[in-house]
């Protein structure tokens, strides 16, 4: 919470693991709700995880355990979920070439949505009809650092 009146003590601080590490070793709370802070929040909170500092301060992440957070993170981990209690994902596939993205895309169908692994609000991607847009539009994705997504 930012709201000085509401919280025992407010910071206003880059959402970061070493940051907040600092934090809990100041302020020893007794847990974290990073379900309340967007993905910043999440990311930092599977970071002071798997670096130990939740463990080492004796803090309890509420709201989320890290490996629910992680499994609805991981496209692997989430389909895989979600396929043991019987519901159905789109199809999809993650590529990391040229080639392989032809290949999830043969397996996937038209028309196929391509997109970089990781995107704000749906940004960087686009439908390709056929497989020739596929070709066209697949290279300018690949700017992206992150793996994609059909």
């Amino acid at each position: 919470m930012t709201d000085p009146e509401m919280a025992d003590a407010t910071y206003i601080e880059p959402i970061h693991w070493e940051v907040v590490r600092k934090i809990i070793e100041k302020e020893r709370p007794d847990a974290v709700l990073p379900t309340m802070g967007g993905q910043t929040a999440l990311n930092c909170a599977l970071e002071l995880e798997r670096q130990g500092v939740l463990e080492e301060f004796g803090v309890t992440m509420i709201g989320a355990t890290a490996d629910a957070i992680d499994k609805a993170e991981d496209r692997r981990r989430f389909d895989v979920a979600m396929k043991k209690i019987g519901l159905e994902t789109a199809r999809s596939g993650i590529a990391h070439t040229m080639e392989e993205a032809l290949a999830v895309a043969a397996d996937v169908g038209f028309p196929c949505i391509i997109r970089p692994s990781f995107t704000m609000g749906g940004s960087g991607g686009g439908i390709a009809y056929n497989r020739e847009e596929f070709e066209e539009f697949a290279p300018a994705v690949w700017i992206s650092p992150q793996p994609k997504s059909c």
